[in-house]
Parts: C-alpha cells; sequence; structure tokens
C-alpha cells in the first residue's frame, strides 16, 4: 500500500491570484538556479582568462561542444517533468507512476550519454575538420577529457533537478547549485593554480572543477531526494534496476522533440558566431557581450517555462480544461510582462550592462562598445518574442505537445532566422546588426505559430479526451 501524501501536492486554482502566486512559488527557485548556473560558466571564463588566449579559445570550444551535447541530453530527458505532473494531477497519490518515470529518466541519462561521450572522445579530431587551428583543438580536446564522465552526470541532475520541482520542492534546485557554484569557484582556484595542497593543472584543472561541481551536485540530490520528508514518500531510488519499456518509450518519445529544440535554438546563435565571424573580428567580440546579456535575461523566462509544464501538466493530467487554460494563460502573461522589464533596462542603460564585460572609455574598445550598443537596441526589442516562445514552449510541453513545437522551430530558428541573419547581415549595409534582426524574426514566427497553437489547442485536438470546464463541474466531451 502506497503512503498518503500530506500536504497535497496538487493545489488546484480557480482565479488568477491563487494560480499566479502558485506559478511565482515553483518559478523563483528555478529562475534562481538557472542564473546560478550561468554564473559557474562565468567563473569558469574568469579563471581560465588568467591563463591566455590559447587555453581562453580551447576552454571556449570544449565548453560549447560540451554544452551542446548534455543539453541534447538533458533535454531528451526534460520529458519526464510533464510526465510526472500528469500523473499527479490524475491521481495525487501517484507514486508508482511518478517513480517509473523518474527510474526511466534515469536510465536514459544514463544510456544515452554513451554516444555524446564518444563524441566528446574524438573532440580534437572534430574539431579539425571544422576548421579549427591545430593548437586550440589539441588543447580543447585535452581540456574535455576529464568532462566526458560529466555527461551522465549532467543529465542525471536535470532529472532530480525536474523531480524536485515537480514534487513540490524548486527551492532545492536553488540551494544546490547555489552550493554547486561555491565547490566550482573553490575548486578552480585549488586546481588551477595549485591550492590547498593541489597540484597547479591550468586548463586541465578547470575542467576538473567542473566534473567536481557536477559529482557534488549528484550526490546532493540525491540526498535531497532521499531525505527530503515529502519527497523521500515517493522511494525514488527504489528498485532502480527495474526496467520499464514502455515507460522509456513514452519519454523517448516526448523528448526527441524537445531536445531537437533546444539544440535548433543553440545552433542558432552558434551559427550566428560563425556569421559574425565572416564579417569581422570586432562584430565576433560585441556579438559575444551582447549574446551572455540576452543569455542572462532568457534565464526569467526559461525558468517559468519550466514551471509552466508543471502547472498545465498537473491539470491535464487532472484533465481540467478550465484549469488548463488557468496555468497556461498566467504563464504566458508573467512571462511576457517580465520579459518586458527586461527589455526596458536593455533599452535604458546598455552602455551599464557592456561595462560589466568590457572598458567602455577605453579608445581601443570603441568599435566593439559601438556595435555593441547596437546589438543589445535589438536585443532589447526582441526579449518579448523570446519570452513568449519560450513560456509557449513550456505550456505545450505541459499538454505532452512536443513534435509540432519542434517542427517550428526548425521552421523559426533556421528558415526564417538563419535566412534573414545571412540577408540582413551580408546583402545590406547592416553587418553584424542585420544578422541581430535576422535572429528577432526568428523568434518572433517562432513565438507567434506557437502562441497560435496554444490558443487554437482544443480545435487542433490538444486536450485530453475528458475535462471539467470548471473545478466540481461535470465532465462533458471536448
Amino acid at each position: 500500500m502506497e503512503p498518503p501524501l500530506s500536504p497535497p501536492l496538487v493545489d488546484r486554482s480557480t482565479s488568477w491570484r491563487q494560480e499566479l502566486a502558485r506559478l511565482v512559488r515553483l518559478s523563483v527557485p528555478l529562475v534562481g538556479a538557472n542564473l546560478l548556473q550561468m554564473a559557474i560558466a562565468a567563473v569558469d571564463v574568469m579563471f581560465v582568462a588568467k591563463l591566455g588566449p590559447l587555453d581562453l579559445a580551447a576552454a571556449t570550444l570544449g565548453a560549447f561542444l560540451f554544452n551542446l551535447l548534455s543539453y541534447a541530453l538533458i533535454g531528451l530527458t526534460s520529458a519526464a517533468a510533464p510526465l510526472m505532473a500528469a500523473e499527479l494531477g490524475q491521481r495525487a497519490h501517484a507514486v508508482r507512476e511518478v517513480r517509473r518515470s523518474f527510474r526511466m529518466a534515469l536510465w536514459i541519462a544514463a544510456l544515452g550519454a554513451i554516444v555524446p561521450m564518444l563524441l566528446l572522445w574524438q573532440s580534437g579530431a572534430i574539431l579539425r575538420l571544422l576548421g579549427q587551428q591545430p593548437d586550440v583543438a589539441r588543447r580543447a580536446a585535452e581540456f574535455l577529457v576529464p568532462l566526458i564522465p560529466a555527461v551522465p552526470l549532467a543529465a542525471g541532475a536535470g532529472v532530480m533537478r525536474s523531480a524536485a520541482a515537480v514534487l513540490g520542492r524548486p527551492g532545492w534546485t536553488f540551494l544546490i547549485t547555489g552550493l554547486a557554484l561555491a565547490v566550482d569557484l573553490v575548486a578552480n582556484w585549488a586546481f588551477i593554480f595549485g591550492h590547498l595542497g593541489m597540484p597547479a593543472l591550468g586548463l586541465i584543472g578547470s575542467a576538473l572543477a567542473n566534473l567536481v561541481s557536477f559529482v557534488f551536485m549528484v550526490l546532493a540530490y540525491g540526498i535531497a531526494l532521499s531525505g527530503d520528508r515529502r519527497l523521500r514518500r515517493f522511494r525514488l531510488f527504489g528498485r532502480w534496476w527495474r526496467p520499464d519499456a514502455e515507460r522509456a518509450a513514452q519519454i523517448v518519445r516526448l523528448g526527441l522533440p524537445i531536445m531537437a529544440i533546444w539544440v535548433l535554438e543553440g545552433s542558432l546563435f552558434g551559427g550566428a558566431a560563425v556569421l559574425m565571424g565572416l564579417i569581422g573580428v570586432a562584430e565576433v567580440a560585441a556579438h559575444g557581450i551582447a549574446l551572455n546579456i540576452a543569455a542572462f535575461a532568457f534565464q526569467i523566462p526559461f525558468g517559468i517555462a519550466q514551471a509552466a509544464t508543471v502547472r498545465v501538466g498537473l491539470a491535464y493530467g487532472a484533465r481540467d480544461r478550465h484549469w488548463i487554460a488557468l496555468a497556461g494563460n498566467v504563464a504566458l502573461v508573467a512571462g511576457i510582462g517580465v520579459m518586458g522589464v527586461t527589455a526596458a533596462i536593455i533599452w535604458s542603460m546598455p552602455r551599464l550592462l557592456v561595462s560589466a564585460y568590457i572598458d567602455p572609455t577605453d579608445r581601443a574598445n570603441a568599435t566593439v562598445v559601438l556595435l555593441a550598443l547596437r546589438f543589445l537596441a535589438v536585443a532589447a526589442l526582441f526579449q518579448l518574442a523570446d519570452g513568449a516562445q519560450a513560456v509557449a514552449a513550456g505550456v505545450l510541453r505541459g499538454l505532452q505537445d512536443t513534435r509540432t513545437p519542434m517542427l517550428i522551430a526548425l521552421f523559426g530558428y533556421w528558415v526564417v532566422g538563419f535566412g534573414c541573419s545571412i540577408a540582413l547581415g551580408f546583402m545590406t549595409p547592416l553587418g553584424g546588426e542585420g544578422v541581430w534582426w535576422g535572429l528577432a524574426a526568428g523568434l518572433l514566427v517562432v513565438a507567434t505559430l506557437l502562441n497560435l497553437r496554444w490558443w487554437r489547442r482544443r480545435e487542433l485536438g490538444l486536450l485530453p479526451g475528458w475535462t471539467r470546464d470548471r473545478p466540481g463541474a461535470d465532465r462533458s466531451r471536448v
């Protein structure tokens, strides 16, 4: 007999105020964790930058490969979140069902890591095929070797993070990521420069620091999920050896399109960097600064989208049409509203933001600063579209709708976005600014199409077969 859950995890909302309060309670720790994860990457760059331009270039390339492959795997396993949420929405005591999804997501994280690990093992050859300088490719490969075991760890931590959020303990994600930032900082200091009795390992030390931080996160999540008074009731790690082919197939079916969306979006901005390289060195530097600022801002709607997936997933499992609409609409308004604030900040104080990366008073930086300010002006305008597309994808994931959003992303990001970037960047006088206008066009198209799909969810058959118009109402056919 399964143990009862107390307090209940499924808190149904009947008003905008209730749903907004629950969304904020869930999303704030997730947003904080996302920002702390960005801070970990920033710490790595700050330490490696002291080693010289060759090691910084190698670490940049290596981190790009590692992040691309590990985030793809995290996207694949992230399908467990809407499944667990729907199971809880359908039955608040769905202990066995949640445990099945969690267990098979961990299996997929472990088995799915094999291909990325093999690719990282051959990273030197891959980078040389991509035309990178031999010295940089060699150093990047050396940097990536210690990070190979971190691929399944990163994916496993992502699964455990999703479980903590779905099961009503998002605060663990913020606390553990914050502690991981402290671990990464100390480990970089010790391993790179030889403190605390460690040998000075230079670039390899930074990779080891990353590995240590991932090991810490996995152990910390394991302790939290097993020891938390509410979460331990699920016995998430119980019978971890038992396979479940049906549930694994369900996760893969939902997760492959999510993985593709993340890769398509990430590679779009990577492709934009390549286009900048064809225009000029100053454009590449300015692009990096503006993109980093935009990426920090994006962590806010991304966290709201993660929370929206859970809230809509709970309503989807409960088959409550009123709650589905309420949860999705509140999340969309919140996401777009927050990005309106970030857009105003970027628009009103771009020079201050740029000064965090480069000295704007140095005449040698004049061209880079001018370009970065122009790029940020475009970034401020597409903040609303970026927030709208991120949250819309999140609410659709709550409805377990991922395949068509993947096709929308392919069309919007690469046909419209990259196509316009090429056209405006190389066929008009706009240059690098034209590349950014192309990115804005792609994000706007994706945001529009995903939101249209959400608003037409009933006609498109995205709702469950039986729903309730409002809590307590009789069921009616959709």
